[in-house]
């Protein structure tokens, strides 16, 4: 790339479709399985894990607003190089690791569309595919990404909103609604269910992360953040309620796709089939927004001698493919190591260690958008975050948090690595 070339710019729209298309993943449409069970707790998990997410979501916004340098600069500011490198180190971690689960949903959508795919035994090496389909279209650049996000996105509100159309037709014409499952409301329930709807929610942060490439990013990329978060807080509240109000529980406890039975009731089976490409398209374009944001993060670590030089090159409209291909390889090696396990056990251990990750980011990004919110009403809502955190770190649970742990032990030797390195070649250069 020249030095005269100019990064291909993005804008609202693009951005908060990034943020939406990225939040609207696989989660949404699985989840209903395993928070049926869990009743009128299912409810109230949306609902903090919701007003939760908006709190972490003004937290990243009043940081952007510092001066649109991205997260791990900001969290520098106000900590130091140390825990900004763990900030990025686990949001990159968590991001790269999320993509295999997110193309493994993709993967096992389409295996339900179509036997003929081959099953069970191709899911892994269709997610593989999809990694590298899709890495090869971020490679073309982030405009090409982000209008991709903006047709994905379109794509998979389909359901959700066919869904809130069936649960509004039925309060109006004054059908009955099937009952919640009988699971007691209790402290232990309700952060259960507040740490499943938490994953749902995740994704929002990568408009946090092509800084360079977004237009006037103080001004765009918090508008982006609250705006589409907020939507899909109160799609999801409404659409997850739904499921669980117009179908059985045992129904959608024991269904692979709840979506498309709700939607049997009133358009026939060719909805299932309707439903499970949709799933695929949500997938694939949550993945879209992954890639973008992953490359997009180990490049700027790059730059900082934090990672490999190498994935320092860019090509095109400054698109750095180096670091795309790094992380989708790291997802694709996830998937190979754990080939042997279920598919439902792999996409469970993935997604919880994803979510672990992601909880360095939340935390340090609120405490350091505290110190710089002198207001009272900002700390309030920056305080919100910080308690949510807390409360659905309860609900991961032990393993998640443990594999976390190690995962940043591994960053710091990486990021050691990497600086007795650059000084040897610094030493090496010097007259």
């Amino acid at each position: 790339m020249t030095a005269s070339a100019k990064p291909q710019m993005i804008g609202f729209w693009m951005t908060a479709s990034l943020v939406v298309g990225t939040i609207i993943g696989s989660g949404i449409f699985m989840l209903p399985v395993s928070l049926a069970p869990l009743g009128r707790n299912a409810l109230i998990g949306w609902i903090i894990s919701g007003v939760g997410i908006l709190c972490i979501a003004y937290a990243l916004a009043r940081l952007s607003r510092l001066g649109g340098d991205g997260i791990q600069a900001n969290v520098e500011k106000e900590y130091g190089p140390t825990v900004a490198f763990l900030v990025a180190w686990s949001f990159w971690v968590s991001n790269w690791v999320a993509q295999a689960a997110v193309a493994l949903a993709a993967a096992a959508a389409l295996s339900f569309v179509s036997p003929s795919l081959g099953g069970d035994a191709a899911i892994v090496p269709m997610a593989i595919g999809w990694l590298v389909l899709l890495t090869a279209i971020n490679g073309a650049g982030v405009r090409a990404a982000g209008s991709f996000s903006v047709v994905t996105v379109a794509i998979k509100l389909i359901p959700l909103l066919a869904v809130v159309f069936l649960f509004v037709e039925r309060g109006v014409t004054g059908g009955t609604f099937e009952p919640f499952a009988p699971l007691p409301v209790n402290f232990a329930n309700i952060a259960t269910a507040t740490a499943l709807t938490f994953f749902a929610f995740t994704g929002f942060e990568t408009a946090t992360t092509p800084v360079g490439k977004v237009r006037n990013p103080e001004r765009t990329i918090p508008r982006a953040l609250i705006g589409g978060t907020a939507f899909v807080v109160l799609l999801y509240l409404v659409a997850g309620t739904a499921i669980q109000m117009l179908l059985p529980t045992s129904v959608v406890a024991a269904s692979p796709a709840p979506f498309a039975d709700a939607l049997v009731s009133r358009w026939g089976t060719t909805a299932a089939t309707v439903s499970a490409l949709t799933v695929a398209v949500a997938a694939i374009g949550c993945l879209n927004g992954l890639i973008l944001g992953t490359g997009e993060l180990g490049y700027a670590m790059a730059l900082r001698g934090e990672m490999p030089a190498a994935m320092t090159k860019t090509r095109g409209s400054n698109t750095p493919v180096v670091a795309q291909i790094v992380a989708s390889v790291l997802s694709i090696i996830l998937l190979l190591a754990n080939s042997s396990r279920a598919t439902a056990h792999l996409f469970t251990f993935i997604i919880l260690l994803s979510t672990a990750a992601m909880v360095m980011l939340y935390l340090t990004s609120a405490l350091a958008a505290w110190r710089c919110s002198p207001a009272p009403a900002q700390r309030l809502l920056i305080a919100g975050a910080v308690v949510f955190i807390a409360f659905a770190t309860y609900g991961i649970g032990l393993e998640a948090s443990l594999w976390c742990l190690v995962l940043l032990a591994i960053g710091l030797v990486v990021r050691a690595f990497m600086f007795r390195l650059n000084r040897r070649a610094a030493a090496g250069t010097a007259p």
